[in-house]
């Protein structure tokens, strides 16, 4: 079994014992900075995963997406295991399941943020012409390594983007990414 913290394995425990085995609330003691570290590192682990919460089931919102929406948190079968839960399937009649294949090969969908500097980034590369780097290094004032690094994990790992380059007579190398 996985080495949980105390406060992890409160988390699933509980998640274990609610209805679509949503996460929330999380304890009482954990707020804030804390709280988001310890989701992170659960959400990096496969143990929670994001979900459109419904708001008309009352279900509880962990964070906005920007667009009115909100995201729930769910332990996933993963999780469960974790803590010693065998979760074989989950209700039927849940349109949004996963089947425990499906979230192990599928990146995580995450949304980003309207009005970042990343939502910036990947509205340059979604443009017709794309973007070079320095292009970018003038539009969001970011180094060329932080560039390179914000396409390789934010962009490529973490949101699953296919980001592609080629080189363009007397621009240089472009960088662009799939239209949404």
């Amino acid at each position: 079994m996985p080495q949980l913290s105390e406060t992890q394995a409160l988390i699933l425990s509980a998640a274990a014992q609610r209805p679509e085995h949503i996460a929330l609330p999380l304890p009482d003691s954990l707020r804030g900075g804390a709280a988001t570290k310890v989701v992170g590192a659960m959400l990096g682990k496969g143990y929670l995963e994001e979900v459109a919460a419904d708001i008309r089931k009352g279900e509880p919102v962990w964070r906005e997406t920007g667009d009115g929406h909100g995201l729930t948190l769910v332990a996933t079968n993963a999780g469960l295991a974790a803590i010693g839960i065998e979760a074989d399937h989950a209700p039927t009649e849940d349109p949004e399941y996963v089947t425990p294949t499906e979230q192990t090969a599928a990146p995580k969908t995450r949304i980003p943020r309207e009005g970042t500097k990343q939502a910036k980034l990947i509205a340059m590369l979604r443009a017709p012409d794309g973007a070079t780097i320095e292009e970018i290094m003038v539009a969001l004032d970011w180094a060329a390594h932080t560039i390179r690094g914000a396409m390789a994990g934010a962009l490529k790992r973490k949101l699953g983007l296919k980001v592609t380059s080629h080189k363009v007579d007397g621009r240089g190398r472009v960088y662009r990414l799939p239209t949404a």
